[in-house]
């Protein structure tokens, strides 16, 4: 995957998100349903313009990450040793945000279903692909686990993300979970990857202290 087709793609993705919401803006209730609660119904409402706005604001806040990481990150030159994977990552990010979008239109449209449920998919999928990303990358400030002894060591990055590397992707598994028991997607989502920053920041203290 090329810098230059991932830029493509992303700003595709993006403009299909405001294309959407200036296309259905005038078809939609005012409020929006915008926040779901762990059983997958929503109790909460945002204004209709900010509601929609906000997708292609967050998204275009992570393409202007996609676009400045590299360039002023210390350690630029080892993103340059992943940046296909760098690619991906930002890809499958802006595809979920795109995802979710799609789902509040459905909802607002009058579409019922298990929201946590339907998430799970998707977030479980992201969460799997940063765990297949994680033992590809090298040592930078901005992606993957950083820790002073991360930081500080190349071993210590290595040893580390191989770990957290398996350990999202048995996460992304869990979270695939919801969508059987929609009630615990929340849990099965965040509770493994909780477990998982709990087990790595030691254990990149332990590979650091290893090497010395």
């Amino acid at each position: 995957m090329t810098t230059r087709t991932a830029t493509i793609v992303i700003g595709a993705l993006i403009a299909v998100v405001i294309g959407a919401a200036w296309y259905w803006y005038g078809s939609l209730p005012d409020p929006i349903a915008s926040h779901w609660n762990a059983a997958g119904e929503a109790d909460g409402v945002m204004a209709k313009f900010w509601g929609l706005a906000l997708f292609p604001l967050v998204m275009g806040g992570l393409f202007g990450l996609f676009l400045l990481i590299p360039v002023i990150d210390p350690l630029r030159r080892n993103i340059e040793g992943f940046r296909r994977e760098f690619n991906i990552f930002f890809i499958a990010i802006i595809a979920f945000f795109t995802y979710l979008f799609a789902l509040v239109l459905a909802w607002n449209f009058g579409a019922r279903f298990p929201f946590g449920g339907a998430i799970a998919p998707a977030l479980g999928a992201l969460i799997f692909l940063i765990g297949v990303i994680l033992p590809r990358t090298k040592r930078n400030w901005f992606f993957g686990i950083r820790t002073p002894w991360t930081l500080s060591s190349d071993r210590a990055w290595t040893e580390t993300h191989r770990l957290g590397g398996r350990l999202f992707q048995i996460a992304g598994i869990l979270a695939v979970g919801g969508a059987i028991a929609p009630s615990y997607a929340f849990v099965l989502a965040i509770g493994p990857l909780i477990a998982a920053v709990l087990i790595l920041l030691p254990y990149s203290y332990i590979a650091y202290r290893r090497e010395r």
